[in-house]
This record gives C-alpha cells, structure tokens and sequence, in this order.
C-alpha cells in the first residue's frame, strides 16, 4: 500500500521536485512558498519544512526548479503575471536563505508559463506571455541570476507576415527538448490557449546559429485541428528512438505525436499523430514522463492522474489512474 509522503497545506496550488528529487517547492493561494527537503537523503521516507515564507500578495499558480548548474534556484509565476526568480545563498556566515534575485512582468502583458534550457552552456529561459509573444532570455553571468538579457522576441507563427489583432491569451504551455543542450542548439515546442487561432497550435521552434533567429520547425496539429487550443504539452526523454515523441493536450483529448528528426529542403521536420486518447473528463492540465519517456502522467480538471503506456505492438492505452484521497 502506497505510503504519503508529505501532506500539504489545502491552500497549496502548485508543486514540484527538484531535479534530484530530493527537495519540493509548493506554492500557495496565498502567495506563500515552502520548501521541503529529506532529512536523510538515503531515505525516501520523511520530508521536512526548510522554508516556509509568503513572497506574494497573491497566488502562485507555478513553482519551476532551474537546472543544477546553477545552484538551488526557483522560479515562482503568480496569478497577477508577475514571475520571480529566488535563490538559496549563504551571506556572511549565515545559514542558507532564500532571496528574491529577479523579477519579470509588467502591467501590459502577464507571464503564463517559462521553461529552462542549456544552448551551447549557455542557460536559456523561455516565457510565454499573454499578449501572445514568446521571449528568449539568457543568463550573462552564471554565478549571477539576475543578470538576464532578452535574447529574442517573436509570436507562435509559422508564418512570420501573419497579422491579426492584439491577442489575449488565458495560458500557455512551453516543453525543452530534453536531449539537446550542453554543445547543441536546443529546441522547444510550445502552445497557446488563446483568442487567437494561429497562436495557439503547438510549434516546434529551433535556434538557426547560422542566421541568430529562432525558427519554427514543426507544427503538431491536422489541417482540422491548427486553431484549437492548447492546454499542456510534454516533450519525452528519447533513449535512442529514431523520433521525437511529444504529447499535447487539447479539448479533444491527448494527442501522441511522433516529430521526424530528418528535416525537408524547406527545414520542415516530419509530424505524425500516432494516437488520440481520451479518459479525462475535462481539460487535462499538467503532463510529466517518466526518464525513460516510456509512460506519461496526466492530471486535470477532473482530479484525477492518469498513467499512459504503449504495449510491445506501439498500442497505447491507460496503464493505471489515481484519485487523491481527501
């Protein structure tokens, strides 16, 4: 029988574990931040409050972990569209605390999702917004989080003359390709939920060194289906597939896509809607895959976590489905 790890507080809205999974950042409705850490990390079986403190009038709708590299860090994005960057250091003999080293947003535009990535050792942070642009930041110091500069700016459009009124968008879901980084150009696919039908499509978007512009090299969607709107989107760690599996979340179920890695003459990867599968009832909200990119989890609006798995054959299908106990 499963054991709980940890209850958090009914207030919590967001959570999730660093990369190690040693440590989990939850944030509340009432704009306050914990941090939960294991008292022995040989352990797995007691977490402990390290860091209980309220960083917002408001709500925190998502807690975003940086990558390793770059020390314990955190990403916090509120209901107001502010996004804030903190930070566990040590000053002056201290013990370690966390402290707010950045802060994104503006009263024109809100953030509604960012994502990190490694480009070429450089530390990447992607932020969709609600007036519909994508903006690329980069660090320009790695010992220093809050030294960022816009790197580019651009909406979710294959075609970049495309001309339409102000968006207005309620969420957005950004995904790295999790096999590229380090010495390689990354890419990643994002989607919007929008007034607006040619944003909201999940691209695919890759850096072209050669003309230093982000390019889009895919779209996940049939002809039909270009401007529904996009709830969530997950990227799968490849272990040596000839293919790219991407899942994306729309009001017609959870489409698994298969993205070609041999691009056309016009720079085009092949796409391939391999399944659509339906059991949520209501719009799904967050995905996650497992390491081997073998089996995703699903949560949304009815409350429930779905495991999803393809057999020997490539048939997918629901292995397990969960309900939270109350």
């Amino acid at each position: 029988m499963a054991k709980p790890l940890l209850t958090l507080d009914s207030g919590t809205t967001c959570s999730s574990w660093n990369y190690c999974g040693e440590r989990l950042a939850a944030g509340s409705a009432d704009g306050t931040l914990s941090i939960f850490d294991f008292r022995d990390p040989a352990c797995s079986s007691s977490l402990r409050s390290t860091f209980k403190s309220k960083i917002h009038e408001g709500n925190i709708v998502k807690v975003v972990w940086l990558p390793p590299e770059y020390g314990d860090a955190i990403a916090c994005i509120f209901a107001d569209g502010i996004m804030s960057l903190w930070e566990e250091v040590a000053e002056d003999s201290q013990p370690f605390q966390w402290k707010m080293c950045k802060s994104f947003g503006s009263s024109l535009s809100k953030v509604l999702d960012i994502q990190f990535g490694i480009s070429l050792t450089i530390l990447k942070m992607v932020a969709a917004y609600s007036d519909g642009y994508v903006r690329v930041y980069e660090l320009l110091d790695p010992l220093e989080l809050k030294s960022w500069q816009l790197q580019a700016e651009f909406q979710n459009v294959i075609d970049s003359v495309s001309a339409f009124g102000k968006a207005t968008c309620l969420s957005a879901s950004i995904s790295w390709n999790p096999q590229k980084g380090g010495s390689q150009e990354s890419t990643f696919i994002i989607g919007y939920n929008s007034n607006t039908s040619e944003l909201n499509s999940s691209k695919v978007w890759e850096f072209d060194q050669a003309h230093q512009r982000w390019l889009p090299v895919a779209e996940l969607a049939l002809p039909e289906d270009k401007g529904d709107q996009v709830y969530a989107v997950a990227w799968a760690p490849n272990i040596g597939r000839p293919y790219e599996t991407i899942a994306v979340a729309t009001h017609r179920g959870l489409a698994i896509w298969q993205l070609g890695l041999n691009p056309d003459h016009d720079g085009i990867l092949p796409v391939d809607r391999i399944v659509l599968l339906s059991g949520h009832e209501g719009e799904v909200w967050q995905m996650e895959w497992d390491m081997s990119g073998m089996t995703l989890a699903t949560t949304g609006h009815d409350g429930m976590v779905r495991l999803w798995q393809s057999n020997l054959n490539g048939v997918w299908h629901q292995q397990a489905a969960f309900q939270p106990t109350s």
